[in-house]
């Protein structure tokens, strides 16, 4: 991969970062400025149910800035775009689609293959 695309990609990711990042600060302020202790339960149930879901949401956005940290990194040390599975470059349009993708596109199909048959 050249210079350019690997530029092209970090800045990506940044970026994509940095927003994640926000969207967490912002979620933690609010619930900050929203605990109020509602006198009805139902009130107060509504009110719990939508933090467990912004907390389960802001939680994956976690997950997913540990997951671009280590492609950042893998730009670093020019890992990146290449298949953890196979060894062969992960195609262009799928990093595109997807920065943060270790596998390539046959090799993360024979893996969700291979999650059905283990589910079902």
């Amino acid at each position: 991969m050249s210079k350019s695309q690997l530029n092209h990609f970090r800045t990506i990711l940044n970026e994509w970062k940095t927003e994640l990042s926000q969207d967490i600060d912002r979620t933690v302020h609010t619930m900050q400025d929203e605990l109020t202790s509602y006198a009805d339960p139902n009130d107060r149930a509504s009110q719990e149910s939508d933090m467990a879901l912004e907390l389960r949401n802001r939680d994956r956005e976690r997950k997913l800035i540990k997951k671009i940290d280590e492609t950042l990194r893998n730009i670093e040390s020019q890992d990146y775009g290449y298949c953890t599975g196979c060894g062969e470059e992960i195609g262009l349009k799928r990093l595109e689609a997807r920065p943060t993708a270790t596998l390539c596109i046959d090799c993360k199909t024979l893996d969700e293959i291979r999650e059905k048959q283990m589910a079902g």
